[in-house]
């Protein structure tokens, strides 16, 4: 099949929808905002890429000063290690011989880091690492607060010994992420709950080191904790991922970073006088998190979305003036889920397309 994409130089309004946006000058803003304030904390940077899930945008933090990227699943970190990204960390759970022996083969051509919370599957890693002649860095994971995935301090210790006494394994340190707390709308309790975490996490990396082993990385952080979480003592490292692109929750908690993102979309019917109707629907824009915000025409909401249809209730004189093959931009409030039913971004600057961006990380979910 061939992808009919729109040469440089094409203006943004007559970029076929529905389509990814993103606004270059933004985007770039937010990659070096991010960095400079890391820099001025006195930490790394190792952003996720299950946001922006192109090698493109990864360059670009690369350049900036980042210091490796995160992957959530071996699929992404194939595209990443494909692309030419040096080294790469995925902080989840690889379980299984099909995905760990991926894993082994990304290990022969970048430095690959991997979370564990699970004695069994560290015996796995070491294994097929030392079976394989890599050397496999290993994390443990901490539950600060989540719930999700993790061990406690204890927990944290016994992993520690094991991994480092493994063969084919290399303790590297610990991993938390306070996703519970990155999305509180009031900064106060952002921060209490942030920092609470954050010493369960520094806490289990006290322990293991009265133990004498390294804890060379202790890694967290999302956009919403970057500041806070960055200025833990004994945190080395962040996580963030959403701050590229800054989408419609992040927004509501926070305006330190510009929005870059947004979904374009043609007006395909107007039967009735204060309702229109656009060409994107479910299977080009995520409602997870709730309904995308009208950002042009001003004056203009959401009604309903089916598979490829959108209803849009027009408020004002102004938005009940859309024609059919009139344009309609919304910002979707969760990016990661929406960029991944999209085969590329469309990179604007002034307003005239510079490139087609594809996003080869999109469905890389195994």
């Amino acid at each position: 099949m061939t992808d009919y994409l729109p040469l440089p130089g094409t203006p943004v309004e007559e970029l076929d929808t529905p389509c990814i946006v993103v606004d270059l000058d933004a985007a770039e803003s937010n990659i070096a905002k991010l960095q400079a304030a890391a820099n001025e904390m006195g930490v790394d940077v190792r952003p996720h890429s299950k946001t922006n899930k192109s090698p493109y945008w990864v360059r670009k933090q690369l350049a900036a000063g980042a210091i490796g990227v995160c992957c959530a699943k071996v699929g992404e970190a194939e595209v990443m290690v494909e692309a030419g990204v040096p080294e790469v960390m995925i902080p989840n759970q690889v379980i299984g011989k099909r995905k760990i022996a991926r894993l082994i083969a990304l290990a022969r051509s970048a430095s690959m880091i991997v979370a564990v919370e699970d004695s069994g599957n560290v015996d796995d890693l070491s294994e097929a690492s030392s079976a394989a002649g890599t050397e496999l860095g290993v994390i443990v994971e901490i539950n600060v607060g989540m719930d999700r995935c993790g061990v406690d301090g204890d927990g944290a210790v016994d992993l520690a010994k094991q991994i480092d006494a493994a063969p084919g394994l290399r303790f590297d340190g610990l991993m938390g992420y306070e996703g519970h707390t990155v999305a509180e709308r009031d900064y106060e309790t952002r921060k209490i709950k942030a920092e609470k975490a954050m010493a369960i996490l520094t806490g289990a990396a006290d322990q293991i080191r009265a133990e004498g082993i390294e804890v060379k990385l202790v890694s967290a952080a999302g956009t919403g904790t970057y500041n806070i979480t960055g200025q833990v003592d004994g945190v080395t490292e962040l996580q963030c991922g959403s701050y590229i692109f800054m989408d419609g929750d992040y927004l509501e908690v926070f305006n330190d970073f510009e929005p870059a993102l947004s979904v374009m979309a043609t007006v395909i019917s107007r039967q009735q006088e204060d309702v229109a109707v656009a060409d994107f629907g479910l299977k080009s824009i995520s409602v997870d998190r709730g309904i995308a915000e009208v950002i042009s025409p001003a004056n203009a909401e959401i009604m309903a979305h089916s598979e490829e249809h959108t209803k849009i209730a027009l408020k004002d004189a102004g938005s009940k003036a859309l024609k059919v093959g009139d344009k309609v931009s919304v910002r979707p409030k969760h990016g990661d889920t929406t960029i991944n039913l999209h085969e590329y971004y469309f990179g604007v600057r002034n307003g005239k397309l510079e490139q087609a961006i594809p996003i080869p990380g999109r469905g890389k979910f195994r």
